[in-house]
């Protein structure tokens, strides 16, 4: 029935388009300078991510009539309250400063999603957002059938424009519930033939990669939707659904036969790879997984030094090799740096970055959107905007995407890195059942919100941006006057930093060197080149 429909403002569909424009556009953000292999990626996604995200939160603060104060959303104000208090106190007040914008970005997507649905806009969302997972799925199979960019990375090919075969599996395991609802839900029947192409693109993708964590993480995911649709008591099924649940499994299987036997450019070095990583799905003794464990250890050892707060967000990397062992497969080659700027796991980087704290509140937010989806699939109470079959498969398909959300970030980063982000708290916000539990929002409480949302935003916005001009900089020129201007434009970066003490050292001319040494070594005090440089200069 559609009595009764809710109302819609301008903020509303503001939010929404920005939401539908940041899913795609976050997939395909990307440079083409090759000097900062991780970062020519997640800069530009992270900008993405926090324009979207203020833009589409100024919409909503600027129109906001009543506030939701479910347990949820006290939780997460308490994840970011907790947040900022140990970024506070950080060692690297930069890398905490870039992991807090993703964290409330994350939070302020999740709120104006929800906003979104509550009036009414969740379908066209969430079929954006399912689209953009496809998206990203296709820049992956063009560049393992050959296609060659100067945004593509060879390295953990085929990552598309995520750089990285992981994160473009991760995020198609956890895109995929979403595209299993629209598709199902579809009211024309190009719709429905669309959705089974994406499934053909994902299944194609999740096999491809060879990402062990997706592969679990939809087997689990599976499990979960199976448990909730049972509990749905059959209500569920709508006039197609089963039909269209068949067709979209046998265009995953097609995907996945192709990405096995039709012939690509990758370049493995096993001849049987794909059964290979399917055998060490679990193994834990050797290789990737049993470095896993020593990371964890050592991991579990430094929050247990700084249990309250943790180390700082994003402080992971500056504070870990104090607590590995020489040979840790965790760390670089270059003593005292690791080897990616997060641990490989979501939950180990809040625990030992925030604390238990913000660790806990997270905890409450995931399991009680977990929650609030049970009830609504047990509930028979009608929905306004939407048939009983609809809501249903709305709140099956939050549990499948919350399910791989966690699976997946037991295995590597997904919600501390912007495009997983992205798509995560913006589905978190469109699937999840809206609550009863609301407020009047007094003038006083949506001018502290339109504030926050500006200030705030803008600061992250401008900040992002010097870190993506930066990156440009750098890599236009070798000559220490372009280094110099990097170094001013993003004067958190260790890289630059000490590319420029080196350069410097490389002319004679310690006198300039030793300051960006130090400050290098601030950034990240357990680093070995930094203090090679001061020695060099006859300084400490």
């Amino acid at each position: 029935m559609h009595a009764n429909p809710p109302s819609v403002t301008t903020g509303d569909k503001l939010a929404l388009r920005m939401l539908q424009f940041g899913g795609p556009a976050i997939v395909l953000a990307a440079t083409p300078y090759k000097a900062f292999d991780l970062d020519r990626y997640f800069v530009p996604k992270e900008l993405v991510l926090l324009v979207c995200a203020a833009v589409a939160a100024f919409a909503i603060a600027t129109h906001l009539a009543r506030l939701s104060l479910t347990t949820v959303d006290l939780a997460l104000v308490t994840f970011l309250v907790a947040g900022l208090g140990s970024a506070v106190v950080s060692t690297n007040p930069w890398a905490a400063e870039r992991a807090m914008a993703i964290s409330a970005a994350g939070a302020a997507l999740f709120w104006t999603a929800s906003a979104v649905r509550r009036a009414g806009g969740a379908r066209p969302l969430i079929v954006a957002l399912a689209w953009a997972v496809v998206v990203g799925a296709l820049t992956a199979l063009a560049q393992a059938y050959g296609v060659q960019t100067e945004y593509f990375s060879l390295n953990r090919a085929p990552g598309g424009t995520f750089g990285n075969r992981n994160f473009v599996a991760h995020l198609c395991a956890i895109g995929a519930p979403a595209l299993v609802y629209v598709t199902t839900t579809a009211r024309r029947r190009a719709g429905v033939v669309a959705g089974v192409l994406g499934a053909v693109a994902i299944g194609a993708v999740l096999i491809m990669s060879r990402t062990r964590a997706a592969w679990l993480a939809v087997i689990l995911a599976a499990g979960a939707v199976v448990l909730a649709a049972m509990m749905s008591g059959g209500r569920w099924r709508g006039a197609h659904t089963v039909r269209r649940l068949v067709a979209l499994g046998a265009g995953a299987a097609v995907g996945a036969a192709a990405a096995m036997f039709l012939p690509n450019r990758l370049e493995w070095k096993s001849g049987t790879p794909y059964l290979d990583s399917a055998v060490g799905l679990v193994n834990y003794k050797e290789g990737s997984g049993h470095g896993r464990l020593i990371q964890y250890s050592n991991s579990l050892h430094m929050t247990e030094a700084h249990a309250l707060l943790g180390v700082g967000p994003g402080n992971w990397p500056v504070v870990y090799p104090k607590y590995a062992a020489r040979g840790d497969p965790s760390l670089s080659q270059e003593e005292g740096t690791t080897a990616n700027p997060w641990p490989s796991s979501d939950w180990i980087a809040y625990m030992s970055e925030r604390g238990v704290i913000g660790f806990a509140a997270l905890l409450v937010v995931l399991a009680g959107l977990l929650r609030r989806a049970i009830a609504d699939i047990r509930s028979s109470r009608p929905s306004p905007e939407l048939a009983d079959s609809d809501r249903v498969l709305m709140s099956i398909a939050l549990v499948g995407t919350l399910v791989a959300t966690v699976v997946v970030g037991s295995f590597d980063a997904v919600l501390i890195i912007a495009a997983p982000a992205f798509i995560v708290w913006a589905l978190a916000g469109a699937l999840a059942p809206p609550s009863d539990r609301t407020v009047v929002a007094r003038p006083w409480i949506r001018i502290v919100a339109i504030a926050l949302t500006v200030v705030c935003g803008c600061f992250a916005i401008a900040r992002s941006g010097a870190q993506l001009a930066a990156i440009a900089t750098f890599s236009t020129s070798s000559h220490i006057t372009t280094l110099a201007r990097a170094a001013r434009l993003d004067p958190g970066s260790y890289r630059i930093h000490l590319k420029l003490a080196e350069a410097y050292v490389a002319r004679g001319e310690c006198a300039r060197a030793k300051p960006e040494a130090r400050l290098a070594r601030a950034l990240f005090p357990n680093a070995a080149e930094p203090r090679r440089v001061l020695g060099s200069c006859g300084a400490r």
